[in-house]
């Protein structure tokens, strides 16, 4: 298990971490920090634990709000799947169509035509 050294509103925190997780705790509480002096500044000291719950509560509700359009973008994307398959399925239903149109055509003009005599007659009577 790995051990990275955090700094968030001037206090020194160790924590652990998978291996190869190092760099993105670091930003996590790099986030956090800014987080904090953003809420600091806008309300100045109302003690390290209120600023702190302040800040989580921010940020948990943008995470929440992501993953609300992260729900809503995944709705559009399944609709637009199925539309586009639905799509592929008219397509492929008019090709077949067509390939049976263009069968019968060929048919009918490999069929030979009636002998017709030189009096206009088909020869049939």
């Amino acid at each position: 298990m790995a051990h990275v050294t955090v700094t968030i509103a001037g206090k020194t925190y160790r924590m652990a971490c998978g291996a190869g997780e190092e760099d993105h705790l670091t930003a996590l509480a790099t986030g956090f920090d800014a987080k904090v002096a953003e809420m600091r500044k806008a309300f100045g000291e109302i003690g390290d634990m209120r600023l702190h719950v302040m800040a989580a509560l921010t940020v948990s509700d943008e995470l929440a709000e992501l993953k609300s359009r992260f729900a809503a973008l995944e709705a559009e994307a399944a609709g637009l799947r199925e539309a586009a398959s639905s799509g592929e399925a008219r397509l492929a239903e008019g090709i077949e169509k067509t390939a049976e149109r263009i069968e019968r055509l060929t048919q009918s003009l490999n069929t030979p035509a009636p002998r017709v005599d030189a009096t206009g007659s088909d020869g049939d009577r």
